[in-house]
């Protein structure tokens, strides 16, 4: 008799689809208000069509290309084409996926994650990118990049799976791949106009909060979805994601404190974030206290990554790669310390609970995604510079994207091409440097 379908942990993991999609236009919130306002609008839509391209992307190729078995020497590094179109992914059960939900459920579930991972790769080049050339990004960068670092790592026989490398819900498959290309393709799209002498004030600080705290909302699904049924080990990820994402937020208002004398709005937001990205490979693996020592450990890192940022010179607008990056490298890193068989039977025992080799399982995994997806993602961008060019020119900069690539105004209306007409007033300049108080999430 084969796996029948548990209507509990069918209905949880249902829900967590919903509140891992929610993540995407929280995402989007987040971005937009920290860009200026004649860019908003472009902002929104680089996620929103994320929900789009990666959607139809995922359903044709993407999940099968990430989860279908292969053979023989493929079978460690990508999938194969059996699911194609989602042929045999229906309402019984995949045992080896999932044995108490819907193989339908399962495919879903992954499918939100494979739709915000690239779009938080936006937030890098936001304010300077040809809208249609980070469409095409989005599917050559899900096939090339996501699936087959999916596969490794979430996928019988991926031999990061196979090693031991463990990841609850994505610090690896999510954070690091999209926190590398995120840096990449800001060094080839280039510094915005004017970078680092002029300031680019945030235009809507409240917009970045509501879309930090939607995404610590969505946050629950993402992390305590992973458990995929409604029982324990569930629970025990919701209540390690929200420490660390607490213990995160505190960690950084107090080293803007620290440092500046005062708390920000901004600041707040990527503490948050910071210790949620920190908390997602290791939160079903770790207790509550670790994950309360990874939050604090994971702002730090971010912080003092961010604080660099104007050493390094690439400008990663809104610092995806010191947030979801480094604080995804951190959380990988601390699973290897923290993780304990206390917490799931399922892992492994970290360097605490006396197991070094785990931490030199979780360094390969980092070391390996870093790699893969760092080299693929400047191949696509340079393909993709090369034939359709990945920059608007100077006077769209300057007019802003939502009308010089998306024919809308955020604020003021919109109209399509009448409003094509209409150019919108250079910048006034502004003197402060970018996001200098720690806002640079």
């Amino acid at each position: 008799m084969g796996p029948t379908v548990d209507t509990g942990d069918t209905a949880f993991v249902l829900m967590s689809c919903a509140l891992v999609l929610f993540m995407t236009p929280a995402l989007a919130f987040f971005y937009a208000g920290l860009v200026r306002s004649k860019n908003v609008l472009n902002t929104l839509l680089m996620s929103f069509i994320a929900l789009a391209v990666v959607g139809v992307h995922w359903i044709l190729i993407g999940y099968t290309l990430s989860f279908a078995p292969s053979e023989g020497a493929m079978l460690p590094y990508i999938g194969s084409f059996k699911w194609l179109g989602l042929s045999g992914v229906g309402a019984e059960p995949n045992a080896d996926l999932a044995a108490t939900i819907p193989h339908s459920t399962f495919m879903l579930f992954q499918g939100m994650f494979a739709v915000i991972t690239p779009a938080l790769i936006s937030g890098a080049i936001v304010e300077r990118v040809k809208f249609r050339s980070w469409m095409i990004f989005l599917l050559a960068w899900c096939t090339l990049v996501y699936a087959p670092i999916c596969h490794w790592v979430w996928a019988p026989g991926g031999w990061l799976r196979t090693m031991g490398a463990l990841d609850f819900a994505g610090g690896t498959v999510v954070h690091i791949s999209a926190g590398i290309a995120a840096l990449i393709a800001a060094w080839m799209v280039g510094p915005r106009l004017g970078y680092p002498r002029n300031a680019a004030r945030p235009g809507n600080i409240p917009f970045a909060l509501l879309g930090a705290g939607f995404l610590m909302v969505g946050w629950l699904g993402f992390n305590g979805g992973s458990a995929l049924g409604a029982n324990g080990l569930a629970s025990h990820a919701f209540v390690t994601t929200f420490a660390a994402s607490a213990a995160a937020g505190l960690a950084w208002s107090c080293l803007e404190i620290w440092k500046h004398g005062k708390v920000t709005g901004v600041g707040l937001a990527s503490g948050l974030v910071a210790g949620l990205v920190g908390i997602t490979p290791a939160a079903g693996f770790v207790t509550p206290l670790a994950a309360l020592v990874i939050g604090f450990g994971a702002a730090g890192a971010s912080f003092v990554a961010i604080s660099m940022k104007s050493k390094v010179g690439v400008d990663d607008s809104l610092d995806v790669f010191g947030v979801h990056g480094v604080s995804g490298i951190f959380g990988a890193l601390a699973t290897g310390l923290f993780a304990t068989v206390t917490v799931n039977a399922a892992g492994a025992d970290g360097l605490f609970y006396g197991n070094p080799k785990l931490v030199l399982i979780q360094a390969a995994g980092v070391g390996a995604t870093l790699v893969w997806s760092g080299v693929l993602s400047f191949g696509i961008l340079k393909v993709i510079d090369l034939t359709m060019g990945l920059r608007v020119d100077k006077n769209a900069e300057l007019e802003g994207l939502d009308l010089a690539e998306n024919g809308e105004l955020a604020y003021g209306g919109s109209g399509g091409g009448a409003l094509l007409a209409e150019r919108a007033p250079e910048p006034v300049p502004m003197v402060a440097p970018i996001f200098e108080t720690a806002t640079e999430s």
